[in-house]
């Protein structure tokens, strides 16, 4: 054993990590609690009441106290003004915020968020059995999480443009749209919240609670009649195959299924929105008619008349004459990022010419829903288009990146 003279000095030690004060993941600007200043009293206790806070009493008309849900929450209140017409107000407000901060409480992170980042709150429950000591499964979770994506990203087609099938169409904006959509914790793989910014995505929560309202009743009406007509009209507000598919999603599997959307106290209740509408419920019952919803909408989607133009990314055919396949990534005509064709050896030697060179091509066909919009059929009229400077340099760019390629599809032209 090695013992350290008396006279040396200790070595410095390391301070322990400090925690941050909020328990979310966010980005780090909004770590912390929001200005008091920054802060409507009034918001403040809408969102308390929301998230289960219980109040308590306090001076009528000037402040209120409120506890925290579930048992256990007695240790601990918040003393909230009633408005800001007291000189303490603004100190009650940070004491608030802080607690709320140092809170154990998910609840209290739910808060945070929403006073933070002013959103409406999307939610998702799903009946399933519990595992052992309330945990659970793996599966549960993940499947909890994936339908509640596969909702918000039909809700975000939705606000782009209405249609019984998207396919690939809209499908990157939309998801784009996403990335600013914060989520709670999905305990025991039951319940699950998302925050959708109002600045950024408050026409998503609408069409979602629109729609969701709208396969509601298409569904009833299914199964009192017998007819699917309902899913017809209900395209208009915002129902489709990827909706449907969503729904099936978060029922299968379950005892039951509810989806609520609760609106922004900040912001208000959107035009032509309910106040406080109850939870949309769909049942194992509802997977039947569900599916067959999806599959006719899938089925029935027409093709487009388009006329794209695009740059070609691919060639390919079996002889240096003939048919060939092109691959063209849209620059405009089409809702989509990429789709193929079949041109004839005329059009196909133009297309490989105008690569070449740098130039994207124009074609017209029909944009074909089997394969998810992204094959045009019937394409004719290929011409090269001309860009600006700017644009070809790109173009030439892509095509040095797979000269290797382009030599050995056109090669025998």
């Amino acid at each position: 054993m090695m013992h350290r003279p008396i006279e040396e000095p200790l070595r410095p030690v390391r301070p322990h990590p400090v925690e941050p004060a909020v328990g979310w993941a966010g980005p780090p600007a909004q770590l912390g609690p929001p200005e008091p200043s920054q802060v409507d009293p009034a918001v403040l206790g809408a969102l308390l009441a929301r998230h289960g806070w219980r109040r308590r009493g306090g001076a009528a008309g000037r402040y209120a106290r409120w506890t925290p849900p579930g048992p256990g929450g007695g240790g601990t209140s918040l003393l909230v003004p009633e408005n800001r017409a007291f000189p303490d107000c603004e100190d009650l407000l940070g004491e608030a915020l802080t607690a709320l901060a140092r809170s154990a409480s998910p609840s209290a992170r739910d808060v945070l968020v929403g006073l933070t980042v002013p959103s409406d709150e999307i939610r998702w429950w799903r009946d399933v059995p519990a595992g052992p000591a309330g945990a659970a499964t793996w599966t549960a979770e993940e499947q909890l999480r994936s339908a509640a994506r596969q909702m918000l990203l039909a809700g975000a087609l939705a606000a782009r443009g209405r249609a019984g099938y998207y396919g690939a169409r809209h499908r990157r904006p939309a998801a784009a749209s996403l990335e600013n959509v914060l989520v709670g914790p999905a305990p025991g793989g039951r319940r699950l919240t998302a925050f959708v910014p109002v600045l950024t995505g408050r026409l998503l929560a609408v069409r979602l609670h629109q729609a969701l309202y709208a396969i509601r009743e298409a569904v009833d009406y299914q199964r009192a009649t017998g007819g699917m007509d309902a899913f017809d009209g209900a395209v208009e507000a915002g129902v489709s195959h990827e909706l449907t598919e969503a729904v099936v999603a978060l029922v299968r599997g379950t005892e039951g299924a509810r989806v609520a959307v609760e609106w922004a106290p900040a912001a208000g209740v959107p035009e032509g929105c309910a106040v406080d509408a109850e939870p949309v419920e769909f049942s194992p019952g509802d997977l039947t008619v569900l599916r067959e919803a999806s599959a006719r909408y899938l089925r029935d989607e027409p093709a487009m008349p388009v006329r794209i133009t695009g740059a070609v990314v691919r060639m390919r055919r079996p002889g240096p004459q003939g048919d060939g396949t092109v691959r063209v990534r849209v620059l405009a005509g089409a809702d989509v990022p990429h789709v193929r064709m079949t041109l004839d050896e005329e059009s196909y030697r133009i297309a490989g010419h105008a690569h070449l060179v740098g130039l994207p091509i124009r074609v017209h066909g029909r944009l074909e829903s089997r394969g998810g919009f992204r094959r045009l059929t019937g394409a004719s009229g290929v011409v090269p288009v001309q860009v600006d400077e700017g644009d070809k340099d790109r173009l030439m760019k892509s095509l040095q990146e797979n000269l290797d390629f382009f030599e050995e599809a056109c090669g025998g032209d």
